[in-house]
């Protein structure tokens, strides 16, 4: 009765070990640069293996990413008890956290956006649910439309400070963590949408964006 279940256990494990070790290969390789042979002799295992797992190279590239998306999410979930603005600040730390245990990964993700398709989905549904998640935490009746714009342009501009800090790491993580929260506050404040009851006051507010 219990070697089916030990059985799928092991399978599960390998794959995740694949799905790790090819998270690695394709964050110093591009996904052009990789075929289905180069990847089971890196992974350690044989070809047909490999394609017993994953019917392509692209059904491989999607689950790494997907693993990836998977532990981004859990790492950054907020905590419900919290204030809004103490949520934003821990999801911000847990980010910044990922980014610098996965420098290398994060650059590479980074630039494959604009010639991967599935990276480019990816990149897009992480931001799209991270939005509606900053709102639905700042806004719970319903975002303006400002609100909604600022808060997309704002992952946006998170990127690229994220890249410009991996690149220089002249600041530091919480001091990357204040520029981008009081940025994202001060976007609120220009499109005359601060959530000053969410985050606790005007007073709140003041501080964050000075922090």
């Amino acid at each position: 009765m219990a070697t089916p279940a030990y059985r799928r256990l092991q399978a599960e494990e390998r794959r995740r070990q694949m799905l790790e070790r090819g998270a690695e290969l394709f964050a110093r390789h591009s996904y052009d640069e990789l075929s289905m042979r180069e990847i089971a002799r890196a992974v350690g295992i044989s070809k047909p293996l490999l394609y017993h797992y994953f019917p392509s190279k692209r059904a491989f590239f999607q689950a790494t990413l997907a693993q990836a998306a998977s532990e981004l999410r859990a790492r950054t979930e907020p905590d419900p008890t919290l204030p809004p603005l103490d949520q934003l600040r821990g999801s911000l730390e847990a980010f910044l956290e990922l980014i610098d245990e996965n420098a290398l990964a994060y650059r590479k993700l980074m630039q494959s956006v604009s010639s991967v398709p599935e990276v480019r989905e990816l990149v897009e549904e992480i931001r799209t649910r991270t939005a509606a998640r900053i709102l639905e935490g700042l806004y719970p009746g319903g975002a303006p439309p400002k609100a909604r714009a600022a808060v997309h342009g704002w992952l946006w501009f998170m990127d690229g400070a994220c890249l410009n800090w991996i690149e220089h790491h002249d600041l530091s993580r919480d001091e990357l963590r204040d520029l981008l929260l009081g940025t994202l506050l001060g976007a609120l404040t220009a499109a005359d949408a601060m959530p000053l009851e969410a985050l606790g006051g005007e007073e709140n507010a003041a501080a964050a964006r000075s922090s």
